[in-house]
This record gives structure tokens, sequence and C-alpha cells, in this order.
């Protein structure tokens, strides 16, 4: 399940852990990012591949913002 923007969160990567915000990825850089993943993935199936380099996977990209702990 996706969450939804604005949906807050808490993030912990062993010994950090982070309140965070889901917000709009920017897309400015989404080219970049389907390059890298042909690069990376390009072993594999390219139906595979191509399925998550789609405008509407594109249009689910969030990021994770750190979240003030007043909010």
């Amino acid at each position: 399940m996706v969450p939804r923007r604005g949906t807050k969160g808490r993030v912990r990567a062993g010994a950090v852990r982070q309140d965070v915000v889901f917000v709009d990825a920017d897309h400015d850089i989404d080219d970049e990012v389907d390059a890298d993943y042909r690069a990376k993935y390009r072993r594999y199936a390219g139906s595979i591949l191509n399925s998550v380099l789609t405008p509407e996977a594109r249009a689910t990209t969030m990021r994770l913002a750190p979240r003030s702990t007043g909010s």
C-alpha cells in the first residue's frame, strides 16, 4: 500500500530513527532516475523493467521529508 501524500511516518535504519512526512517528489530528475534503473537492472526482461518506468510509476514517486517534532 502506498501512503497518501502528507501522511506521517517513521523510518528506522539501525540506530537511526527519523520522523518523516511523504511529499511529492521533484520530477526534474525522472529521466536520470530511469536511466540509472535501466543501467542497474538491464539483465532483467524488458517487460519487467519497463513496468516501473512508466508515466504512472513516475506519478506515484514520493519523497520522504524530515518532519519537525512539533507536527
